[in-house]
């Protein structure tokens, strides 16, 4: 049976998470981009950036006293094709009519 990574759908369900990926997905950014984006304080962005880099979702990019972030689009890939398999495996299901019988 396919699994999807729970972990990282929970890092990505948080909004101020997701709206840091969507704003990641256009350019590489710096802290002090992603607080004037969001309105977020800078902890709590740096935060949310520790959490989405131990995942495995960005990498850094030391620039002069700056770090900028940047999104894995291979992480995303990985999470995409385990979402692919769970639907494929989905409409298998449905038409092979497959369901467990109760007991």
């Amino acid at each position: 049976m396919m699994s999807v990574e729970a972990d990282v759908l929970r890092l990505l369900a948080d909004p101020l998470r997701a709206q840091i990926v969507s704003l990641l997905a256009s350019e590489a950014l710096c802290t002090c981009h992603l607080v004037e984006e969001t309105g977020a304080k800078q902890t709590n962005i740096s935060n949310h950036l520790r959490a989405l880099r131990e995942a495995g979702l960005v990498d850094t990019e030391p620039c002069g006293r700056f770090t900028y972030y940047r999104l894995r689009p291979e992480a995303l890939d990985d999470l995409a094709g385990q979402l692919t398999g769970l639907a494929e495996a989905a409409r298998q299901a449905a038409a092979n009519e497959r369901k467990r019988p109760c007991t």
